[in-house]
């Protein structure tokens, strides 16, 4: 690899050829504001506060863009790029709406920190029209208030380049530029998949989730209801992060005790319903692949990549495994056999699902998702909704104690553990049709070929019994329509297929917590996150779901085996195509 000596305010450092110059002060130690750019998706030089100076050049140019070259000197902090960046910021806010008090983004919003940066107190040298936007609340799972929004566009970059669906733009030009969908449509009213990754990457609140966190307020408040919780898997290796604790940082047992001094009569993990999912999902498969059906099977866990499939690819609808997702699956469960051992009526139980991902508010939602005659998840929340409620209630998150999950419903295995990250349903899938197939204990529950979250596509053949199964763990909706498009053209053969909607799967969802640019950029937030997850799995002596008691106690008191019919009225669900929309 070819390298070039540049000199950052006097520091020089080798960088790689074709580096840009924000790259290069990276490594210098120097951290050049941002507010457009995303790495890879979103190089668009649009808000010029990256601007720096480059000895030898009579303007400035934009940081995040522009290539450094054998012997530059660059000026990071001049009198000049100061003003420059100040005034730039000043213009952005002059027709932001700076209701910060109320705004959910108060306190970790990337405009407000630069603004106090750069010691702006008011804009009105620059004060003059504005447009007023409604706010489209249209959509089960979030809303969008342009009155917000600075144009940066990565929302736009996450919807059409990470995702490749695209039903977000800049509509109209010059002062009236606003970001929407085609014809101004609500988004409701579009193909929307609600993966929620427009909202990670946008730097203030003009896009958020909706908040339902008053719903579990008054559910918890209510003493004639019986109020659960359930944590899916890689809500504690994100949760952390909402209280300044490094990323990647396992945080479960204070997540249980956290959630114990909100108030909820039991703390469950969802991880158990993993488990459970695994128990039908490997029975369905190794049903089809000996048997016939439908092939490949595709995995259903991930409820916007299950909406995804229904609207772009309906012709995939049959091989969708019509297993419920874990959040439904415990839902279900809680509200019949968990119902039935407590002596409570369905109609009194309560079950809220903190989960990674923004799409489960629509999930809940569903059709064909109510067991027991009522709904099975009564109301989904993001990480960041709980951490929020955390607050409010003034626990001290950091001085908790470490406490268990509540059994019947709270042991899992390792395999449940490691769902949160891409490749963690699938390999948890092939350790126990391996040992069904087989009829041996595997000697290594690792199957690391389809592990990792830099790869969007994995792929691997594995040999078991002398059969030989092909299997592919996409995430990413992008990734998604290649890997679909191949098999559908006869390109591409594959006997399972794991699907996550969110690239790197769910540690890396819509509903987790937000980073700024500087770290998107530069960190790898999903291998940090998935590696808290494969670390308690490697820990763990129960590392195989139909290893796990509870889920067997699950079939002999109650579903008979998995499959059963029984199985399927509590655990099984249906789909329907969609139309595309706009």
């Amino acid at each position: 690899m070819d390298m070039v000596k540049v000199k950052i305010n006097g520091i020089e450092v080798e960088v790689p050829a074709g580096s840009t110059i924000l790259e290069a002060a990276y490594k210098a130690g120097i951290d050049i504001p941002t507010l457009c750019y995303l790495k890879d998706i979103n190089e668009i030089g649009a808000c010029r506060i990256c601007v720096v100076e480059v000895k030898g050049m009579r303007g400035m140019v934009t940081a995040c863009v522009y290539p450094v070259a054998d012997g530059m000197e660059v000026f990071t902090n001049t009198e000049k790029v100061q003003k420059a960046r100040k005034m730039n910021l000043e213009l952005v806010l002059s027709t932001h709406n700076q209701d910060c008090l109320g705004c959910v983004r108060s306190g970790d919003c990337e405009l407000q920190k630069l603004a106090k940066d750069y010691g702006i107190k008011d804009t009105k040298a620059w004060s003059g029209m504005n447009m007023e936007w409604p706010v489209d609340d249209s959509a089960a799972h979030m809303y969008r208030d342009n009155s917000k929004c600075i144009l940066c566009r990565r929302c736009v970059a996450a919807c059409g380049v990470t995702q490749g669906i695209g039903v977000i733009g800049a509509n109209e030009r010059g002062f009236e530029t606003h970001i929407a969908s085609a014809f101004e449509q609500p988004l409701d009213n579009t193909s929307c998949v609600s993966c929620g990754q427009c909202i990670v990457v946008c730097p203030t609140g003009a896009i958020a989730e909706k908040d339902d966190t008053d719903k579990v307020w008054a559910a918890l408040a209510d003493p004639t209801k019986h109020v659960v919780v359930q944590t899916a898997p890689s809500i504690r290796a994100t949760l952390g992060e909402c209280f300044n604790m490094p990323i990647g940082t396992n945080v479960q047992g204070k997540m249980v005790a956290a959630a114990r001094r909100l108030g909820f009569d039991k703390v469950f993990d969802t991880d158990f319903a993993a488990d459970l999912t695994i128990m039908e999902e490997a029975t369905e498969f190794l049903h089809r692949f000996t048997e016939g059906g439908a092939m490949p099977l595709i995995t259903s866990c991930s409820p916007g990549w299950v909406k995804y499939c229904e609207t772009y690819f309906p012709d995939f609808i049959p091989n969708l495994s019509s297993c419920k997702s874990p959040q439904q699956m415990f839902g279900a469960v809680a509200k019949t056999y968990y119902a039935q051992k407590m002596g409570l009526d369905p109609k009194d139980i309560v079950v809220v699902a903190v989960m990674p991902c923004v799409a489960k508010k629509f999930e809940v939602g569903r059709p064909d998702q109510s067991a027991a005659g009522v709904p099975d998840v009564d109301v989904a929340i993001t990480t960041r909704e709980f951490a929020r409620m955390i607050e409010k209630a003034g626990i001290k998150f950091d001085r908790l104690p470490d406490e268990e999950f509540d059994r019947v419903m709270g042991e899992a295995s390792g395999a449940g553990h490691i769902f949160g990250a891409s490749g963690g349903v699938m390999e948890a899938a092939l350790r126990t049709a391996a040992e069904v197939l087989t009829g041996k204990e595997l000697e290594k529950p690792e199957f690391m070929e389809v592990r990792g979250t830099d790869k969007g596509i994995k792929e691997a053949v594995y040999t078991l019994a002398g059969k030989t199964i092909r299997v592919a763990a996409v995430s990413g909706l992008a990734n998604a329509k290649e890997i679909l498009t191949k098999v559908k053209n006869g390109e591409a053969q594959y006997d399972f297929i794991e699907v996550m909607a969110c690239p790197g799967g769910c540690i890396n969802g819509g509903g987790q917590p937000t980073q700024p640019a500087s770290v998107r950029n530069f960190v790898d937030l999903k291998s940090l996150r998935a590696n808290a997850l494969y670390s308690q799995d490697e820990r763990m002596t129960l590392r195989k779901s139909h290893m796990n008691q509870e889920v067997q106690t699950l079939y002999k008191e109650f579903l008979g085996e998995p499959g059963s019919h029984k199985a399927h009225e509590i655990l099984h669900t249906s789909y329907v195509a969609r139309p595309i929309k706009y």
